[in-house]
């Protein structure tokens, strides 16, 4: 993958450059921008979820400046489903031009078009299904189903003069899909048959052999969980999976039970599958949170948010008993769900709190509650000999995932100079059916920290890390600067220091000592005083306790 940062050249005539801003080595914010002849094509723009070494982060967009200066050049964003590691920065992108036209289907547009609401953004839309074509500028659009662990999801091929694009958004091939439409491998053969010249493949999957197991086959295990469930039922899952959640429902219907959604994010989803006809709810099925408070709890279903261990999700409140459903002895919690990477941590956090609280937690390692929503080595296998691409170019994943990617389709008889191994900015140019890498710009991340969007920097994330893990030292002290001698102080607080302030009195002679002796060497500058007491006081710190905490002096001139 390429590291060394350099500048691609102008674009040439009849070229297509194609720069990923999100998505390649990592799980989320996927966003990718085409170019042909000036314009502007960019398919997703999604979020990624933070991690335990980014505090106070709310999510991470994709980095616009690529895009800043050209936003007036953007034909479309076409948005191939409606997971937020696709959609979930659209309101970010639209803050910069409202006016940016949303090509997607039913189901994605609807989604999107919610959140959009909360941002209070009314967006252009144009919406498509699979089998339809559109022509926005120089870029010939070609929509084609795919199969994903959310309905209504799209594939995206791209014409241009200079050749043939497959971009495959998530995908999975489930040959009996709960909703009967799989991904479409009729088309992948036709475009097979025309040529296609670049193939951008989603990775995630791409190191599991074999197959993805069957969507339906979670049915019975969860309808079978409940069945012997004595209690409350609690299932968590991602709040946009509608298959999921209509099994459940069958489940509990199937079982005397009534469902409580759960979760603002899974209320709106829910509601909007099912008035759109992608979800079908049973008469009577779901009743209102205050409604179960008297219902007996071995008639109740809760279908909540949190599988990923998010800390203000509903499930991490209930497992700190932040919630009003306080979760107890003889209640069982299923995780329908897969581990994002990075989230281990906090998802086996919230099964150890759920599990001390007396549930009994169900998930993907103990029984077969969940199946991924992205395609095996087995199923890229059948899209390589399907296809044929002249070149690949391994998205969505991080680089295990995409070097697995390359490696299928090196096995395939893609010949490797023709295997892109990319990174987010990397630079690649297709021209007359040949691919390859011309620079790598700078990708950074863009962070939502509250009401604040890019202010949050990599350094703040570091002083947050620090005051976290080793504490925080405040040391006021007032000055005669022509001397150095100390007037008032040093006064020393801490805070997130396991130590009473008292031990500081062993430095304070030190630091006095310090400051008398930088005078003498001509030091006069209050900052360069405040450098001399966090040296001391630092160096004294991590030599009597091997700690490294935040030290803020502040030296007061008399």
């Amino acid at each position: 993958m390429p590291n060394d940062l350099f500048d691609p050249p102008a674009l040439a005539k009849d070229a297509l450059r194609i720069v990923p801003l999100g998505g390649v080595g990592e799980i989320g914010r996927n966003m990718a921008v085409y170019e042909f002849a000036g314009k502007l094509l960019i398919v997703d723009c999604g979020v990624l979820f933070p991690e335990e070494t980014q505090p106070g982060v709310d999510l991470i967009l994709p980095d616009f400046s690529y895009i800043r200066d050209r936003l007036d050049d953007v034909l479309a964003v076409v948005l191939t489903h409606g997971h937020e590691d696709h959609i979930g920065a659209v309101p970010y992108l639209l803050r910069l031009r409202n006016d940016i036209p949303l090509v997607g289907s039913t189901l994605t547009l609807a989604l999107v078009e919610a959140k959009l609401k909360e941002h209070r953004i009314q967006p252009y839309t144009l919406q498509v299904r699979e089998g339809d074509r559109e022509q926005f500028g120089p870029f010939n659009l070609e929509f084609i189903a795919v199969n994903h662990s959310i309905p209504d999801a799209l594939a995206v091929a791209i014409r241009t003069a200079a050749g043939l694009v497959l971009h495959t958004g998530d995908f999975k091939m489930d040959q009996l899909p709960l909703d009967g439409r799989i991904t479409d491998l009729r088309a992948f053969a036709r475009l097979g048959e025309e040529g296609v010249d670049l193939f951008l493949p989603d990775s995630t999957n791409a190191d599991v052999p074999g197959f993805t197991p069957l969507e339906k086959d979670i049915g019975p295990v969860i309808e079978s969980v409940i069945h012997r469930s004595r209690r409350r039922v609690i299932v968590a899952s991602f709040s946009s999976h509608v298959h999921r959640v209509q099994q459940v429902f069958d489940a509990a219907a199937a079982n005397g039970r009534h469902v409580v959604l759960l979760g603002r994010s899974m209320v709106r989803n829910m509601t909007i599958a099912e008035q759109l006809g992608f979800l079908t709810v049973p008469e009577g099925l779901l009743i209102d949170a205050k409604k179960a408070v008297d219902m007996p709890d071995d008639r109740l279903v809760y279908m909540s948010t949190g599988s990923q261990g998010e800390p203000m999700a509903v499930l991490a409140r209930m497992a700190n008993l932040e919630h009003q459903i306080e979760v107890g002895e003889g209640d069982t919690v299923i995780l329908a769900s897969s581990l994002i990477p990075g989230n281990e941590n906090a998802v086996y956090r919230v099964i150890d709190g759920l599990t001390r609280l007396g549930a009994k937690v169900v998930h993907k390692g103990n029984a077969r509650v969940h199946v991924s929503g992205h395609a095996a080595a087995g199923e890229l296998l059948y899209c390589y000999n399907i296809l044929k691409p002249t070149h690949v170019m391994p998205v969505h994943g991080e680089y295990r995932h995409l070097r697995a990617n390359a490696d299928l389709a090196i096995e395939s008889g893609i010949a490797p100079e023709r295997t892109i191994m990319a990174d987010n900015g990397t630079v690649v140019d297709l021209i007359a059916g040949e691919a390859r890498i011309v620079g790598q710009i700078d990708i950074g991340f863009v962070y939502v920290d509250g009401s604040t969007v890019g202010e949050v920097t990599d350094a703040d994330l570091k002083d947050r890390r620090i005051l976290a893990e080793e504490g925080f030292i405040s040391i006021i002290v007032v000055v005669d600067p022509a001397t150095g001698k100390i007037i008032v102080g040093p006064e020393i607080h801490a805070r997130g220091f396991a130590e009473d302030d008292e031990v500081f009195d062993d430095v304070k002679p030190a630091i006095a000592a310090a400051l008398a002796d930088a005078a003498h060497n001509g030091t006069r500058d209050a900052h360069q005083l405040s450098q001399v007491v966090r040296r001391t006081v630092g160096q004294w710190v991590n030599k009597s306790y091997r700690r490294r905490p935040m030290i803020v002096p502040l030296v007061i001139e008399a």
